[in-house]
């Protein structure tokens, strides 16, 4: 099948158009909504999670603003009990959020910002600390991109408060790592070790005695390595950070190609730090390969700032 096809197919399937769709005239009435229908929209956004995956933010976006306007819709014309219109609620944040990751994704923080905004209204309106602490970490993740590392620890250590009582130690992991990266972004190299050290423990903790929720699920050995090569970053050790870039570049999983992109980048500027050009050149061009398939402009940023470092230190004669 053609990638316009399956976007197409699987598109349909997010926006749950083989579940109940309100004609005008059952708008008009109120459509009922029912339990069919939440488990629909949760398939919805569950298919919107593997196309992240798989095409990345720019092309998904515009399914996710579908998905989460078809909510809204039945969250003002639907009839429901309050049981439902809840997980109405609910729903709409947690899709508020994603499409506030795709807008990340893409490159656009200031739409992603906004969308998040969206989220965590409806996380403190439901008292729902596990929508909560997935919009911190979103949060912290943004601020860690804009170099905003003040912001960024102090999110992700709030997040860390709300789901310490109920978290499964991958997700503390989560959060954790970012917490390191933040500290070291700040300067403070001892406190990054220790906090990453604890985030990897956390991960060789977890042996599933809790549920995980699916957007913790991108998280292992090589998010670990690559955590630990920006704190050799940070210290300036690159040659070091080299060294663990390429380890979790090995550990990453094939079904994530905008991951695996984002690691050639975070590869490649290390290495023509290091003074490794070729190699250098060689990684931006596989990451660039990858990106026929993935419309990801966050790895497209990091690609291009790669080869500017690449540029600088071999000029382009």
């Amino acid at each position: 099948m053609e990638r316009r096809s399956l976007l197409a197919a699987a598109g349909g399937a997010a926006l749950g158009v083989t579940g109940m769709v309100a004609s005008p005239a059952a708008a008009f009435d109120g459509p009922r909504v029912g339990t069919d229908t939440v488990t629909d929209l949760r398939q919805g956004l569950a298919s919107l999670y593997g196309l992240d995956d798989r095409f990345g933010g720019a092309t998904v976006g515009p399914l996710a603003c579908a998905h989460l306007s078809r909510i809204r819709r039945l969250i003002d014309t639907g009839s429901y009990p309050e049981t439902i219109g809840r997980q109405l609620r609910l729903i709409s944040g947690e899709t508020a959020e994603h499409v506030g990751w795709l807008a990340f994704d893409a490159g656009d923080h200031q739409r992603a910002r906004s969308y998040w905004t969206q989220a965590r209204d409806t996380a403190t309106e439901l008292r729902d600390d596990s929508l909560a602490v997935l919009v911190l970490a979103s949060l912290s993740l943004l601020e860690l991109r804009e170099e905003q590392p003040r912001d960024a620890l102090d999110h992700a250590r709030r997040a860390a408060e709300l789901a310490a009582p109920w978290a499964p130690p991958s997700l503390l992991s989560i959060l954790a790592t970012r917490e390191a990266r933040a500290l070291a972004m700040l300067g403070d190299s001892a406190s990054a070790r220790t906090t990453l050290a604890n985030a990897a423990r956390l991960y060789e903790k977890d042996r599933g005695s809790r549920p995980a929720p699916d957007w913790t699920l991108f998280h292992g050995p090589a998010e670990l390595a690559s955590a630990q090569a920006e704190l050799f970053t940070s210290a300036g050790h690159h040659r070091a950070a080299v060294s663990w870039l390429r380890r979790s570049l090995e550990r990453q999983e094939a079904t994530y190609a905008r991951n695996e992109a984002l690691q050639r980048a975070g590869l490649a500027g290390a290495l023509a730090r290091s003074g490794e050009a070729d190699e250098a050149e060689h990684h931006i061009e596989q990451g660039e390969a990858l990106l026929t398939e993935v419309s990801s402009g966050r790895a497209r940023e990091g690609l291009a700032a790669a080869r500017r470092e690449l540029h600088r230190v071999r000029p382009i004669r």
